[in-house]
Order: C-alpha cells, then sequence, then structure tokens
C-alpha cells in the first residue's frame, strides 16, 4: 500500500511540474511579423536563442537579412526572411500563402507588426483605401490568423500571441475608416481594440483545433522607433516588452480569448470585446474589407 501511495504521489508531483516548466521552443517554427525592429525584432532574436526556426517579416530586405544574419552567427535557432507590405491586402495574402506553401506545420505566430500616429496627424489610408492604422495594425492580423489556421492546426498545440495595447477605443460601424472630422484621433485605439475583439470571438473555435489565442499589452511607452518617432517620451523599454511578451508565450497555459497586461488576464479599458453583437460586426466586416471569410 505504502508502495502504491509512493508511486501516485511521484505520478501528481510529475504532472504538477510539467504544468509549472515554461515551454521550449526549440525545433519548433514561430513566425513574428513586424520583426525587423522594435520588439518584434527582439522577439525574434529571442526564439531563434531557445532553438526556434524564425519566419522574420517586414518591408526591408536588408534589414530583414540582417536580423537573419544576426540569428545564424548567434548559432542558435535559424531563420529566413518574407517580405511583405501589410499596408496591401494583397501584399498580406499574398504574404500568408508564401508562408503556407513553405511551412506545413506553424508552432506560434504573433502578430506584432503595427504603426501609430500622432493625435491631430492626417488621415492616411492603405493602397486599398482603408484608414491605414486599421489595415495595418488590425485587418492584416486577421487575414493571418484564418488563412494560416490549418498550418497552425497542423501543429496544435499551437499559439497565436495577439500584440495588442491598453489603449482602446470602441469601434463606431458607421465611422471605421475615421472619415469624419476630428476622427483620426481615435485610429490607434481603435485598430487595437479590434485586435482584442478579434480574439475574444474567434478564440472558442480555434481553441477546438488546438490553437490557443490571447491578445496582450506588452508594456506601455516602449523605447521603440515608433514611439520615438512621435516624439513621445518613453515609459519602459523593449526589454521589458520582450520579456514579457517571452514569458506568455512560454506560459505552460494560458486563457483562450483573454487580453492580457502584467502578466494576468484583465479586462481592456473599453467594454466593446464583450459585446457579441459588435464582434459579429466586426467579422463582417473584416471579411468585406480582406476578402478572407471566417471558416
Amino acid at each position: 500500500m505504502r508502495t502504491w501511495f509512493f508511486g501516485l504521489w511521484m505520478l501528481a508531483a510529475s504532472l504538477a511540474t510539467a504544468a509549472e516548466t515554461p515551454l521550449s521552443y526549440a525545433g519548433k517554427t514561430v513566425l513574428v511579423t513586424g520583426s525587423t525592429d522594435g520588439l518584434g525584432r527582439e522577439l525574434a532574436l529571442a526564439l531563434a536563442a531557445d532553438g526556434a526556426h524564425v519566419i522574420v517579416h517586414g518591408r526591408s530586405v536588408a534589414r530583414g537579412q540582417a536580423v537573419v544574419d544576426e540569428i545564424t552567427a548567434a548559432g542558435k535557432g535559424s531563420a529566413r526572411f518574407i517580405p511583405a507590405d501589410f499596408s496591401s491586402m494583397q501584399g498580406v495574402r499574398d504574404f500568408a500563402d508564401a508562408v503556407a506553401a513553405s511551412t506545413p506545420k506553424l508552432d506560434l505566430l504573433v502578430n506584432n507588426a503595427g504603426i501609430a500616429f500622432n493625435n491631430g496627424a492626417p488621415r492616411r489610408t492603405s493602397a486599398d483605401g482603408h484608414e491605414l492604422q486599421f489595415a495595418v495594425n488590425y485587418l492584416a492580423g486577421w487575414v493571418l490568423v484564418n488563412k494560416l489556421r490549418p498550418n497552425l492546426a497542423a501543429a496544435a498545440p499551437s499559439r497565436i500571441i495577439n500584440i495588442s495595447s491598453g489603449s482602446a477605443n470602441a469601434i463606431d460601424f458607421d465611422d471605421v475608416m475615421l472619415e469624419r472630422p476630428g476622427a483620426s484621433d481615435r485610429g490607434y485605439g481603435q485598430s487595437k481594440l479590434a485586435q482584442v475583439s478579434m480574439t475574444v470571438e474567434l478564440a472558442p473555435a480555434f481553441a477546438a483545433d488546438g490553437i490557443t489565442m490571447i491578445s496582450l499589452h506588452p508594456a506601455t511607452m516602449m523605447n521603440t522607433t515608433m514611439v520615438l518617432g512621435l516624439g513621445l517620451p518613453p515609459r519602459t523599454t523593449v526589454a521589458e516588452g520582450r520579456d514579457h511578451v517571452m514569458g506568455l508565450i512560454r506560459a505552460p497555459t494560458l486563457e483562450p480569448g483573454a487580453f492580457y497586461r502584467d502578466g494576468q488576464p484583465t479586462a481592456p479599458r473599453d467594454p466593446q470585446p464583450s459585446d457579441p453583437v459588435a464582434r459579429r460586426k466586426l467579422v463582417a466586416l473584416s471579411e468585406a474589407l480582406t476578402g478572407v471569410a471566417l471558416d
């Protein structure tokens, strides 16, 4: 009897230890968008250092190759670069097709690519006529999660990490493209809250495929090229953001659909992601604007 109890205790202890052990990405394939600079670059380097094969993405071939060369020189993990301009929906679709064709199994997708404009800046549009922040920060991610879903499912258990923000502006479905006077100031917050809403809406179906999807706030006003370009004083570092995101990427368990801040699930600043009617409107809008339907 004593031997039986000891064996049961050892099994329970082993399972508890496994549940607490951070995930390793050694030998796995990961895609980090916007990974030629800032937070994305640091995430690509950290994942490669863990032994992953990293698909590096950006617009600049020179900067993309520099990240690949740095990973290669470090002697851990590996990398390749696939360029794409996310201001074009066709460009995003072509990029997703290229990744899907060359990567039968994708273990991790980090939707990190993003842009931001100062308040009061003129409204800018994409090649498709969409408000540019909404296109790059949100619509590109919609395309990728849906077109790469089979590849992520083939690698299950796999993960999607949507790099969102604490900034939050509810989507005005009567003026999503910010054409009304003064509306442009809510563009960044709107695009980031759309990421959160998409995550809440899609996570249950993706979880059924073995894909855990979350969104998160990495850190406040990191010293990235984007923040410095806005002329705003940084409040945190890229290293802090990297460590926060990597902590969640490697966390043994995550809550599908949750928005994480400071490592814990929390409610976003605007309640719109909790509104199922608004989420369904967002799905219909996303399908119409990208030409990529929810499976």
